[in-house]
């Protein structure tokens, strides 16, 4: 065992932590509240991650432990995939039975740059939002923005913005959003399921709670379609990315703009 691996499990202080974190939230439960004819919930997973940011800002939470704390999110994302691979085998007729909309499904996430590409050009950013919008802006979507503009540059710039942002508050949004479009939606909670893999297992697993709360004889199914779906999207986000979303986000980017600086020259001639 390395001397890096012996430090992360020998800092007494995050273990502690960690563990009064998941005592408190285990201790406040699930609240369900009622919002129209759908369900907002509240789980513990999203209670974890408000005091750990809140926890961040105190003296409690040293340098050492931030940096430890990343990477044993990994490791515990890493059995949290393995569960979701144990239990999806046995599910397989029904993923078979989902047929290509189990793939097609990361079309889905090509909405960031219909929706956020001309959100984020209105408010006036520049090629950030390139870099922001191209996908959800994960480890995998920053290395490409990286190797092809640059870290330092202006869409290097943009994904890590919506990286740091989808870390922080990705979860909660995942967690709250989930459950509430599946109750108050007539979409069948399969097709939640496999909206929740992103590629992000924190978001994932934040969003995939909410959903086994709300439909727990579907549990089995939901955690199968949630784990191959991210599975999915790990392997094939990526090609997506590069093949459809970087060059179409360039193209609407370069559109957009350019009748954005014609209108304006319009209006100075006027």
């Amino acid at each position: 065992m390395s001397e890096k691996v012996q430090q992360l499990w020998k800092d007494w202080r995050l273990h502690v932590l960690v563990f009064a974190i998941v005592l408190v939230t285990e201790t406040i439960g699930t609240y369900k509240i009622p919002i129209g004819p759908g369900v907002l919930l509240l789980l513990p997973m999203l209670y974890a991650v408000i005091i750990g940011i809140a926890l961040f800002f105190t003296p409690l939470v040293k340098e050492k432990q931030s940096k430890n704390a990343e990477n044993l999110v990994f490791l515990s994302v890493a059995l949290l995939v393995a569960k979701f691979g144990v239990q999806g085998g046995p599910a397989l007729p029904r993923l078979i039975e989902a047929g290509p909309a189990l793939f097609l499904q990361e079309i889905g996430n090509l909405g960031t740059i219909l929706i956020g590409l001309p959100v984020a050009v209105l408010l006036g950013l520049k090629r950030e939002s390139i870099g922001m919008t191209h996908s959800i802006g994960r480890e995998a979507n920053v290395a490409l923005i990286s190797d092809k503009y640059g870290f330092g540059s202006a869409e290097g710039r943009g994904v890590m913005a919506i990286y740091i942002f989808g870390t922080v508050f990705g979860a909660i949004f995942m967690g709250l959003i989930s459950g509430l479009l599946a109750t108050i939606t007539p979409i069948h909670p399969l097709a939640f399921a496999m909206a929740t893999g992103i590629g992000s297992g924190s978001m994932t697993a934040a969003a995939l709670g909410p959903l086994v709360s709300a439909f727990p004889d579907m549990k089995d199914d939901l955690i199968a379609f949630s784990g191959a779906s991210n599975l999915a999207t790990s392997v094939t986000g990526l090609y997506a990315s590069i093949f459809i979303g970087l060059p179409l986000t360039e193209k609407l980017y370069s559109l957009m703009t350019r009748r954005k600086n014609i209108g304006a020259k319009g209006k100075v001639e006027v």
